[in-house]
């Protein structure tokens, strides 16, 4: 069976564990959007939120430093993608979400306000 190379939308959601320094989180980024890159993906928007409180404890921790990439890709990318990830001890847990095309016009209005308020 041949795979499947149509191009979809996503977005993933890392949560890294809050021991890693700045360096290293920023060094975590990286490390994900290359990965997505060099296996024919494209970066439309990254959004590193930093630390944030959980909404429960995950592996006794309280907060967690939070990673948002929005991306386009074929859809067997995501397959080798939760690979690396479950590999990775620095990551306490991840979502990747499936974006239809209202999803990104919305996120795409949603950029564009926050651009415009921050301008202003």
């Amino acid at each position: 069976m041949a795979t499947d190379k149509k191009v979809q939308n996503y977005e993933l959601m890392v949560i890294f564990t809050p021991v890693l320094a700045e360096d290293d989180f920023k060094t975590a980024q990286k490390k994900y959007t290359d990965f997505i890159k060099t296996n024919g993906g494209e970066i439309v928007h990254e959004d590193a939120w930093g630390l944030r409180s959980l909404a429960y404890p995950i592996a006794k921790k309280t907060t967690g430093l939070y990673l948002v990439i929005e991306y386009s890709a074929p859809t067997d990318v995501n397959a080798k993608l939760e690979i690396q990830m479950n590999r990775d001890e620095n990551i306490m847990r991840h979502m990747v979400t499936s974006l239809d095309k209202f999803a990104v016009a919305y996120n795409n209005r949603k950029r564009s306000k926050n651009l415009t308020a921050e301008n202003a």
